[in-house]
């Protein structure tokens, strides 16, 4: 894209729309850059609700500047793109026209809440995490369905407190994304912090109205607290009709193109195809901010400056920090090149069957720098 006059529209306005919005800029677009959010606190960092927000109340929050861009800022809910006369219909019934659009809607919280079920606490966005944390204040039991990365980080946020709490879900702690070897780590961790782990086979349905408790196989839990953390949706619901995503997400390119002259997309939003040719997605932050400016940089028909994919991520658990760098799932048993994973500080390579490698900081402090030299 060239020309001053070129309109671009970004909707969403977490790390994918903001990163996109600053490197437009970068690149030298000064043409109008129209940024449409619809949550009520602006501009932040997501990974702090679930780490530091939780642990250090809502000032750990990071809230994002973006005065010096020069863009239009726009609160409200997109419900509807008209991709024929290129134009975005905000539920005020106002049309924000483009030239060019970059898709970065990110994904919403999936809920296990019956419809007309009140009082489901999820951990999205920052009034989720003053709610959980204000709650958290006065609890003295805890349910956490779901022991993902996030799962896990709010199950550390109550062990933190002395909060009793179970964590419920079919696999054991982060398994499915960090292997047996890890898991199987993480898990002693939790037992030698009374954390309850809890292993299912069928649905968990929460109770109460509001929520109070959960139901498994027609046995009844109850706690002061009971957060699903469940994995998410993608914020495709604006985008039915036309043609650019569906329930499942937005396909990309390595472009961060869609299907859709004139749409990109970057974030929690998207999904593409891996090195295998297997359709997922990959909602890390790194990655989020890659595909914003991968995303810029098409728009204006330029090299981008990195790759739409960035194999790096961070967790905390139970006091423990672990950074990962390079593909994943991770199979089997990893080389520990340094310390011990049973002395909670080690750093571990796994080499996998394609050649690649990832490395893990577990417990240990080591520069991200440092760790991406050594799978480069």
């Amino acid at each position: 894209m060239s020309g001053a006059a070129r309109r671009v529209v970004i909707v969403g306005d977490s790390i994918a729309g903001c990163t996109a919005a600053r490197e437009l800029r970068a690149l030298g677009h000064d043409g109008p850059i129209t940024m449409i959010g619809c949550d009520p606190d602006g501009c932040y960092a997501r990974p702090p609700l679930s780490k530091r927000v939780l642990a250090e109340g809502i000032g750990a929050s990071d809230v994002w500047d973006l005065s010096d861009l020069d863009l239009t800022a726009v609160t409200a809910l997109a419900t509807g793109v008209d991709v024929g006369r290129r134009v975005i219909t905000l539920a005020e019934g106002d049309d924000v026209p483009y030239d060019a659009l970059i898709v970065a809607t990110g994904a919403d919280a999936r809920r296990l809440a019956a419809p007309d079920q009140s009082g489901e606490l999820v951990v999205r966005s920052l009034a989720d995490a003053r709610l959980l944390r204000e709650r958290l204040e006065n609890a003295t039991s805890a349910i956490v369905v779901g022991a993902g990365f996030l799962g896990m980080e709010v199950v550390s946020a109550c062990a933190a407190r002395d909060v009793p709490v179970t964590v419920i879900d079919v696999d054991p702690p982060l398994q499915r994304i960090l292997g047996p070897f890890l898991s199987e780590a993480i898990t002693a961790r939790a037992a030698a912090r009374s954390v309850d782990v809890r292993r299912v086979d069928r649905p968990v349905e929460l109770i109460g109205d509001p929520v109070g408790g959960v139901r498994i196989d027609g046995i009844e839990s109850t706690a002061d607290l009971v957060v699903s953390c469940v994995g998410e949706v993608p914020g495709t619901h604006w985008l039915d009709g036309s043609g650019i995503g569906d329930g499942g997400g937005v396909d990309i390119d390595d472009r961060c193109a869609t299907a859709v002259p004139g749409v990109f997309a970057a974030g929690d939003v998207t999904r593409g195809s891996d090195e295998n040719g297997r359709v997922r997605r990959t909602p890390f932050w790194s990655t989020a901010i890659a595909q914003g400016r991968v995303a810029a940089a098409s728009v204006l028909d330029v090299p981008a400056r990195c790759a739409p994919m960035d194999d790096y991520f961070w967790t905390e658990v139970l006091g423990l920090s672990i950074k990962v760098v390079g593909p994943l799932p991770l199979v089997g048993a990893p080389t520990v090149l340094e310390g011990s994973v049973k002395d909670g500080s080690a750093l571990l390579e796994w080499t996998h069957d394609d050649g690649r490698r990832t490395v893990v900081a577990y417990g240990m402090k080591k520069a991200v720098g440092l760790l991406r030299r050594m799978v480069s």
